[in-house]
């Protein structure tokens, strides 16, 4: 909300010489989010004046329609010859007084003004619309003065135009509803500063009378539990609103539109309270306020066409509805340029009934906005009276003495509040004659009792005296939000000073660091990071079809999932029962907006329902659970494993100058799936990668990842099918592994370190391409002994001389006794012994023998 302190001070006495900055603390202290506070006499300097517009030439030849026009601006120019200007506006005519800043002067934001030459003319300054001035968002036209604003050419346009004021910028929280109007401000500020505060609010009203101002009919008094309305006739249609009107919605953000309707925003802005202007002459027959029909529409003030549901509240007439109650009046019944008889009307809304029209027909209105929050009932008698008032004093016309009155409203519940709540809540010390004052500073008027209420589960263990003493509070009108004892007491610390209530610190309890678990995700991901895979978090929500997309059999454990009860789109309302499905998205995305080469992954959870469990035990907030309903509502809980994945496709090294590159596969998938158990501390002997068959993997193409012979995870390319199902780039690889179902990984100690040359020896073994190479690699070991230091992959080859179905394995072997040199003889030894098992084991032969 943007509102100008001089319109404030009309109603709290602020001090004179107050700094904006102390302005900007007070409304801080008391919790309003000040977003800025602009002194509007520094936006513009330099001569701003008002100039009179003595001359007008229209010139043709352009895109658009130029003027150049002559103005008198007095002796502001030092010659007091017209000057000069060049103008693209419409809106204003000879003899029109407009804002006009001259040469030398600098518009918000930087903009200097200079005397240049522009379509074929010279231009000497300019004659500034509102929103060059700052003063508001209207750009269709420039400031016009008008006739009764008293002003000569040369004068000062600043304090004519509203620059010479001061505007605060807020931030209002939903709970502060009474905080989006000058009434609710300036009470504000009256708390902070302890100045006198002056209710616009209070101020005699007409009260209801047996005969209506015009008929009406409350169907639902639940969603409007008040109704009330006035009407003004014979007024005058061409009479515009004043300028310290105009300005005031201006500054605000509200454009002007006409006297009736720039007074029902006028007082919206002042009271709180919205309003909304009838012409009375387009209402056919009495008006009914109900609940929307089925197949009902709307056209709206914007001009669009709305489809009513039967939770809208409207207003109608004979012909149907003409206003979206709260929130936007209708077309057929608006006021026009040829209006006389304007019908006022000042309800009260259910603010829940509100908040979900705006939202289901996206119609945010500044009126909306305040219902949503809440508006004071006690209003609408005060609001008619002033725009009754308004018109008839500035466009003239008969005020009737009519005044339709439906009131329903509730009184306020009184809330029970232990005086010495606040204290034990909060840990300072309020005694109960400060409790009262403060509440009754809110408006809340204050009862003192002597009953003892329970203790307070929350409380601190700070007694204030007077510990025995109740309260018996009404808050007041205008704050629907005080409901609770625990509102009362954050209205007594806000009032009291933020500022008082002390920052401590709990102690933190004693640990012992990062759990197992919490050591390995980090180290997984460490790992992963570094090799070059990019993390990314993916949206653990999935369409039904994927399991279909994914090639998941009709038995796969991975196929029930656990759909979501309020699912933030219906297009995906399952929870992923494995990393792959979001993952892989990613990589759609990321290929299609020109990422070729993607190698991510993510570590998160899957969620596997548990069949035939039921649904959970009703569990209320008036108590808390006990253990067996705790129990019986975690049995019901899906399954939460922890997995880790990965995704990649294109080059996963980059060709240049350096070389061809290398396109990622299946094997890179499989390496990542290493990656991560060595770095959640498996040793590479408990580990074993074979050939096995798992959607959405290529059944030739995928590897089983096995601790202790236990499977825990898969890696490889992706089947073809998957991959045009889901878009992906041909020969996408992919890994994902069950990270809680890894054992705990073992105590680790430190590796012998040998001072003694190694020996190196290379063997190249045929066997039958079916055979795992980590199979073989298992035999070299076992065969070789201890003096066996490392064993590697280095080359497979296939060609004919090796024959149909063979292929060669080449791995380099690293020898080193931790206590000599060895000779030759021992080396080829343990060769030997490796590939005689190899070739027990599996036919092998040494290649070239």
């Amino acid at each position: 909300m943007r509102v100008s302190v001089s319109w404030l001070r009309e109603y709290v006495d602020l001090p004179t010489d107050l700094p904006t900055g102390d302005l900007e603390q007070a409304l801080v202290d008391l919790g309003i989010e000040v977003e800025s506070i602009v002194d509007l006499r520094e936006t513009v300097t330099g001569p701003l004046v008002v100039g009179e517009v003595l001359e007008i030439e229209e010139l043709t030849g352009f895109k658009k329609p130029i003027r150049f026009c002559r103005v008198d601006v007095g002796a502001a120019n030092g010659t007091g010859e017209p000057q000069e200007i060049v103008c693209g506006a419409r809106n204003f005519a000879q003899g029109d007084r407009v804002v006009v800043i001259l040469p030398g002067g600098v518009l918000p934001g930087n903009f200097a003004i200079g005397a240049r030459k522009t379509y074929g003319r010279n231009s000497h300054g300019m004659i500034c619309s509102a929103q060059e001035l700052g003063l508001g968002d209207d750009h269709s036209g420039i400031i016009v003065l008008p006739e009764d604003v008293k002003a000569q050419p040369g004068d000062d346009a600043r304090p004519i135009v509203g620059l010479d004021d001061v505007v605060v910028e807020m931030e209002i929280t939903p709970d502060r509803g009474y905080a989006l109007s000058v009434r609710g401000i300036a009470r504000e500020l009256s708390h902070a500063l302890g100045v006198p505060f002056r209710d616009p609010a209070d101020a005699p009203a007409s009260g209801g009378t047996a005969e209506p101002a015009y008929p009406v009919e409350v169907r639902d008094p639940v969603g409007c539990d008040r109704f009330a309305a006035r009407m003004v006739r014979g007024v005058d249609p061409t009479v515009e609103s004043p300028g310290w009107m105009r300005q005031r919605l201006t500054v605000a953000g509200v454009r002007s539109i006409s006297l009736p309707v720039d007074i029902t925003n006028y007082l919206m802005l002042e009271l709180g309270q919205p309003m909304h202007a009838f012409d009375a002459d387009r209402i056919v027959g009495p008006l009914v306020v109900r609940r929307a029909e089925p197949g009902e529409k709307l056209t709206t003030l914007d001009g669009v066409s709305r489809a009513l549901v039967p939770e809208d509240m409207v207003i109608c007439d004979d012909t149907g509805p003409i206003s979206l109650a709260a929130v936007m009046g209708g077309e057929t019944s608006e006021v026009l340029a040829s209006t006389t008889n304007v019908l006022f009307e000042a309800a009260h809304w259910d603010p829940a009934m509100v908040g979900r029209t705006a939202r289901r027909h996206k119609l945010f209105s500044e009126a909306a906005k305040r219902w949503e929050r809440g508006v004071d009932p006690t209003l609408p008698l005060v609001a008619l009276e002033k725009a009754v008032r308004l018109l008839t004093d500035l466009a003239g016309g008969a005020a009737g003495a009519e005044v339709l009155d439906l009131d329903h409203v509730r009184p306020r519940t009184p809330v029970t509040l232990p005086v010495d709540l606040p204290s034990r809540r909060i840990g300072v010390t309020y005694p109960p004659d400060r409790v009262v004052e403060l509440l009754e500073q809110v408006g809340c008027a204050v009862t003192r009792g002597a009953d003892r209420l329970g203790e307070d589960p929350g409380a601190t263990g700070v007694a204030a005296s007077g510990a025995g003493e109740v309260l018996t509070v009404t808050p007041p009108s205008w704050r629907p939000d005080l409901t609770d004892p625990a509102d009362l007491v954050e209205e007594v610390v806000r009032l009291d000073g933020y500022d008082r209530v002390p920052s401590v610190l709990p102690t933190a309890p004693a640990g012992r660091g990062l759990t197992p678990q919490q050591q390995r995700r980090r180290a997984v991901a460490r790992s992963l990071a570094e090799r070059g895979w990019v993390e990314v978090l993916a949206q653990p929500f999935v369409a039904p079809e994927l399991a279909d997309q994914l090639g998941l059999p009709a038995d796969d454990p991975r196929r029930p999932a656990v759909r979501l009860a309020n699912p933030l789109s219906e297009e995906e309302p399952l929870l992923r029962t494995t990393l792959l499905g979001p993952l892989l998205g990613i990589v759609k995305r990321n290929v299609g907006r020109g990422q070729r080469d993607v190698a991510i992954y993510e570590i998160g959870t899957v969620f596997h329902p548990r069949p035939g469990v039921g649904a959970p035990p009703a569990m209320g907030v008036d108590r808390r659970p006990t253990d067996e309903e705790f129990a019986a509502a975690d049995a019901v809980v899906p399954v939460q494993p922890r997995h880790v994945a990965v995704a990649l496709c294109g080059e996963i090294e980059p060709a240049g100058w350096w070389g061809a590159g290398r396109a990622a596969g299946w094997a890179d998938a499989v390496e990542a799936g290493r990656a991560v158990l060595d770095a959640a501390g498996i040793p590479a002997d408990r580990v074993t990668v074979r050939a096995g068959e798992r959607a959405p993997w290529h059944p030739g193409r995928c590897a089983e990842l096995l601790v202790d012979d236990v499977v825990v995870g898969h890696a490889g390319e992706l089947h073809p099918a998957v991959v045009a199902a889901l878009e992906l780039p041909r020969r996408t690889s992919a890994m994902e592994l069950d990270l809680d179902a890894l054992p705990a990984a073992p105590l680790a100690t430190g590796p012998t370190i040998s001072t003694f040359p190694p020996a190196l020896i290379d063997v190249a073994l045929v066997v039958d391409e079916a055979v795992p190479a980590a199979e073989v690699q298992r035999a070299l070991v076992e065969g070789a002994g201890p003096l066996l230091e490392d064993v590697r992959l280095f080359d497979v080859y296939a060609s004919e001389q090796l024959g149909a179905g063979r292929r060669s394995l080449a791995y380099k072997l690293t020898f080193r006794a931790p206590d000599r040199t060895l000779a030759g003889e021992e080396a080829v030894a343990a060769r030997d012994a490796a590939v005689a098992l190899a070739a027990q084991r599996f036919g092998a032969t040494l290649r070239g023998a």
